[in-house]
């Protein structure tokens, strides 16, 4: 009797009655409603504002275009003023002038004043194919992409990480960098390498750019030897345009004395001992050795290995005996130092050799072995008795 007549009876539990009154159930409505209309709300909301930017998408584009191009600009401005580059020359020549030029990336990988900057000077129409050889690990591969890295950059109006800078514009750069396979189209890294050369030589133009960095190198020495003498010499003679082909066949250099436009570079190396110091520098003339064992010890090859195959470099370097016992037809030595292939010269009887252990023996440096490597070593050199 005491309940106000506003008061709805909603429920009877056993200890009483439950109410509810019209204020309550509105604000019930609204609470177990409320996720539902805001998300119809947001959902009208959204088709409003995405009709109102419909009808203004020409001049919303235009200005992100524009925002995008001073961002740019401003952007390739800071790197230019913060990492010293230099505004390039652009003409309608075939050459290509870089002085003190350095590779954007790996200049800042490096220790402060660590990199050491080249110069490049290609003409179409005369110096064109450098021929460059030299140590592994020794720059040659940052030397050629450099030079692209630096023409890509100017022509597409930005300064350029060099001193001085005069390019002809390139129509194409052609880039056969790097080895890698496709197992996916059952593709080995040769026939990827040459794939992709094939397209280089159907698609270059004088105007073009082409770096090439160990062409044949997938498959045998003669095979790939003769594979990169003639693609060097198509590119030279047939296509005519600038061009750097890094190779450890030094007997490409041989190029250069029979053409005009081809020049034998290499990347400075310094030997002392056994061990190999990387000067970075290029320079003319092509080198006499690739210090493949020397950047094995880098790497941390044992030491019996580096030994053994120090003895067996030496023997395939004087045309002696294979580790098989049969004879090697691969490199001689010149009066110069230079490597030579000897593809049809008999051999001349020579005095006996020493053995392979005893080659190998001599060849280890018993000052950087560690006391496990010498067991190594020693375990190696008997099994090589049996």
């Amino acid at each position: 009797a005491s309940v106000p007549p506003d008061y709805q009876r909603k429920q009877t539990v056993a200890n009483g009655e439950r109410y509810v009154t019209e204020e309550l159930a509105d604000l019930q409505d609204k609470i177990l409603n409320a996720e539902e209309r805001a998300k119809a709300l947001e959902a009208e909301r959204f088709v409003e504002l995405r009709t109102f930017v419909a009808g203004h998408s020409r001049r919303l584009r235009e200005l992100a275009e524009r925002v995008a191009a001073i961002d740019v600009a401003a952007t390739l401005a800071e790197v230019a003023v913060h990492d010293d580059y230099s505004r390039p020359e652009i003409d309608e020549s075939r050459s290509l002038e870089l002085v003190a030029a350095r590779h954007p990336i790996v200049e800042k990988l490096a220790a402060a004043g660590a990199f050491v900057p080249n110069d490049t000077a290609l003409d179409a129409d005369g110096e064109r194919l450098w021929l460059v050889t030299g140590p592994n690990m020794a720059g040659k591969s940052t030397v050629m992409r450099q030079v692209a890295l630096n023409v890509i950059l100017a022509q597409m109006g930005s300064f350029v990480p060099a001193s001085r800078a005069r390019i002809g514009l390139v129509d194409k750069i052609f880039s056969r960098v790097g080895a890698r396979d496709d197992l996916a189209s059952g593709q080995s890294t040769f026939m990827v390498e040459m794939r992709e050369t094939a397209a280089m030589l159907r698609g270059a133009t004088k105007r073009s750019l082409v770096i090439l960095d160990e062409i044949g190198r997938g498959t045998s020495t003669y095979d790939g030897l003769a594979i990169a003498w003639a693609v060097a010499e198509h590119i030279h003679d047939a296509i005519g345009c600038r061009a750097m082909f890094a190779t450890h066949y030094h007997e490409l250099c041989e190029l250069a004395t029979t053409r005009e436009g081809a020049a034998a570079m290499n990347v400075a190396a310094e030997e002392i001992g056994d061990d190999v110091v990387f000067l970075h520098r290029l320079q003319r003339g092509g080198a006499s050795r690739s210090y493949g064992v020397a950047v094995a010890r880098l790497a941390g090859l044992p030491a019996i290995v580096l030994a053994r195959a120090k003895a067996i470099l030496a023997e395939l370097e004087g045309g002696g005996a294979l580790p098989s016992g049969g004879t090697s037809r691969m490199r001689r030595i010149d009066a110069e130092g230079r490597a030579q292939l000897d593809l049809f010269a008999a051999l001349d009887p020579e005095p006996p050799k020493p053995s392979p252990v005893e080659e190998t023996l001599a060849a280890l440096d018993l000052d950087r072995m560690t006391p496990l490597d010498a067991l190594v070593a020693l375990h190696r050199l008997k099994s090589m008795l049996g």
